[in-house]
């Protein structure tokens, strides 16, 4: 069963939603703070983070930059500042989601299972040109033989351009495959904030995978 890190110092609501993903089949570990979530985690490995922003002992963005230096866990945010500007830096932060308080628990549990299901690796897909090499079973990346660490939003896009490779992927396809049709805060500018961050990580000079097509979409190279 998928083990998830929940992040609340609200007690009352951690146990609420931890209550609610035992029911729904998960094993919740509950942490009231960054200090106690950061022992959870290098203990029990979780499979999901949900992070509040605001914690006694420091910011939500702080622990997920942590996460995101230790692997490629996905987190979703669950907070209640609800300015579009803290949405953004929990995307660029590489997060699968920002959803603000108060929220639906139902939401809450399809947003997990939809995260949990598009994170589980295509075992039938690799990509290899002797430059950049993606093992998507195994989820290593390396780009001219070091491994390259991507952020699971990072990991899908590699996954659906190598896929695609040569068409014309729009917007709104790749929203489409990327993210929950009903999930927040997702546009065209998040979308391109995760795109760049790929190529800066998989491109050189010499080495170009991913075509901006202007007004439409984007179009793998490589």
């Amino acid at each position: 069963m998928p083990k998830i890190l929940v992040v609340e110092d609200d007690r009352k609501l951690n146990q609420t939603i931890c209550y609610a993903l035992e029911k729904a089949g998960y094993i919740p570990y509950p942490a009231h703070s960054i200090k106690r979530a950061k022992a959870a985690y290098l203990q029990d490995a979780p499979h999901l983070i949900l992070l509040d922003v605001n914690l006694p002992d420091g910011e939500g963005f702080l622990f997920c930059q942590w996460i995101k230096s230790q692997s490629s866990a996905p987190v979703l945010f669950l907070t209640a500042r609800d300015l579009e500007e803290d949405a953004l830096t929990g995307y660029e932060l590489g997060a699968e989601d920002y959803v603000t308080k108060p929220f639906s628990i139902k939401i809450l549990l399809k947003k997990i299972d939809v995260i949990l299901k598009r994170n589980q690796p295509d075992s039938t897909s690799s990509f290899n040109d002797g430059f950049l090499s993606a093992d998507f079973e195994k989820a290593k990346i390396t780009v001219s033989g070091q491994e390259c660490p991507l952020t699971p939003t990072e990991f899908r896009l590699l996954k659906q351009f190598t896929a695609n490779r040569g068409q014309l992927l729009t917007y709104e396809v790749l929203l489409e495959r990327l993210w929950d049709s009903n999930g927040q805060f997702v546009d065209k500018h998040t979308l391109a904030v995760n795109v760049n961050r790929l190529r800066k990580k998989i491109e050189t000079n010499d080495h170009k995978y991913i075509s901006n097509i202007y007004g439409m979409g984007y179009q793998w190279l490589g």
